[in-house]
Formats: structure tokens, sequence, C-alpha cells
């Protein structure tokens, strides 16, 4: 299930990144008003403004919505993921005592 909504995370911030890029940003129309650009293309007199933004809203409610349930999923796991969380298993009875001072090496022949 995780690996899903994983998916379509990515995919959605992907999709958001994208649908930014191409929008068209506040001072484009001024130039497009001088005849420098042209206004009505692909999408019509009105401009992409309003099929992108729309879209965009909603690929950014899927984003949210996909970062809130991966959220919830990672909380509910019990088993420690962190180093700091695991704890070292205790050394058997029969071990031997550490020692103070580490062994010699064997004298060299």
């Amino acid at each position: 299930m995780q690996t899903v909504i994983l998916i379509v995370h990515v995919l959605a911030a992907l999709g958001v990144v994208g649908l930014v890029l191409l929008q068209q940003g506040k001072g484009a129309d001024a130039g497009a008003a001088f005849g420098s650009g042209a206004s009505a293309t692909v999408f019509g007199a009105r401009g992409s403004g309003s099929f992108l933004t729309r879209t965009t809203a909603i690929l950014a409610a899927v984003f949210f919505l996909t970062s809130l349930s991966l959220a919830y999923f990672s909380g509910r796991s019990a088993a420690p993921q962190s180093v700091t969380e695991i704890v070292a298993p205790a050394a058997p009875a029969d071990a031997p005592a550490a020692q103070d001072k580490p062994d010699l090496p064997a004298p060299k022949q």
C-alpha cells in the first residue's frame, strides 16, 4: 500500500513541478498586449491560465494527501528504524570477561 502511495506521490510532485514551469508569469500578459507574443494560441482566447491553474491545484491537493498518508503509515510502524533506538543484545553469561589490555601479538622469529 505504501509503495502505491509513494508512486502516486512522486508522480504528483513531478506533475506540479512541470505545470508550474509551463505557466506564464503575471508580466507575460503585458508583452502580449503590445504584439510581442500570441495571447490566443493553443488554449483559446483566455489563454492557458484556467486549465493549468485548475490542474495544478488538483495535483497539489493529491500531493498534500499523499504526504499526510505517508506520514501516517510511517508513524504506525512499531519496529525501531533508527540506529539509536536498536538495543544491543546482552553478552552471554558464559562469555569471558573483557580484558583491560589488548593481547600482544606473537613475537616474530
